[in-house]
């Protein structure tokens, strides 16, 4: 009588010499990358007279940094100005951004290679080299020492722009066409059928440009004078003072600062995920 399907053996899973040392060398990569963030949060459960004390759980933690640091300081005076920075900044790059880049992908005019290639060249010039330009247009509006004075240098960016033209280009021109037919305008033909296809690509630019204003601190610096205007970078930075560093509070601050940015990447790493799944079957 022949054995059923059911009554065979599986066949035992090979385990490959490479693929141990793979994971063995992806393990012990992501420890030594985890590693200053597990001492950034075991440091803010600190006493001051504790923090040089290297071990990663503390012998008696406390809560009363975060405590102190929430409710003295202005932390979160300095909490909400990074906030609306960062938000309003992500908000216009997606919205400007995505605009350009639809209409340098998706138009044909005279001067668009010229236009494009202005914009790229921004990516050239560094950052030290604006400033001065940045902060006499500030002087000149009147924009020192506000939320726009911080805000207005990154509104628009000649990355975002790049980025959404590269994947505007992967959008079927058919879709467009059957939308103009059926007599839509080109601002809703691109926000309700251009912008969902590119779902993944606006989400990498949301990220990006989210963590770099939410962590800025050269420019905030520069054009910033009042405390009650200053961001988190720069606020923590009045912990150290001359003749003692309160580690301990910059720690707790840190920590407190980096929640927003794990929240942000939580939420939007599955289009992240989704756009290189589909990068990878367009290829």
């Amino acid at each position: 009588m022949s054995a059923t399907a059911t009554d065979m053996p599986l066949p035992k899973a090979r385990i490959r010499p490479g693929r141990i040392l793979l994971w063995t060398v992806l393990f012990i990569g992501g420890m030594l990358m985890i590693t200053p963030l597990l001492f950034m949060f075991s440091t803010s459960l600190k006493t001051a007279g504790q923090v040089y004390d290297l071990r990663l759980i503390p012998e008696s933690p406390t809560l009363a940094n975060y405590v102190q640091l929430l409710t003295e300081n202005g932390f979160l005076r300095w909490f909400v100005n990074s906030t609306i920075v960062a938000i309003c900044v992500t908000a216009s790059n997606c919205f400007f951004d995505s605009l350009v880049g639809y209409t340098l992908a998706k138009f044909r005019f005279r001067g668009r290679q010229f236009v494009f290639i202005a914009i790229l060249s921004t990516l050239m010039i560094p950052t030290e080299m604006l400033v001065i330009p940045w902060y006499l247009m500030s002087a000149n509006f009147g924009w020192l020492d506000s939320y726009w004075g911080i805000m207005f240098p990154g509104m628009m960016t000649g990355f975002g722009t790049f980025l959404m033209k590269q994947f505007f280009e992967t959008v079927p021109d058919d879709f467009l066409e059957a939308a103009r037919i059926d007599g839509l305008n080109e601002f809703t033909i691109w926000w309700k059928i251009a912008m969902p296809l590119v779902t993944p690509a606006l989400s990498a630019l949301a990220i990006f440009t989210f963590l770099g204003n939410w962590t800025a601190f050269f420019w905030p610096l520069i054009v910033t004078t009042s405390k009650e205007l200053y961001t988190l970078p720069i606020g923590l930075t009045s912990f150290a003072v001359e003749q003692q560093v309160q580690w301990e509070k910059i720690m707790t601050g840190a920590a407190l600062a980096t929640i927003p940015t794990l929240v942000v990447f939580l939420l939007l790493q599955r289009f992240i995920v989704r756009g290189v799944m589909l990068a990878g079957l367009k290829g």
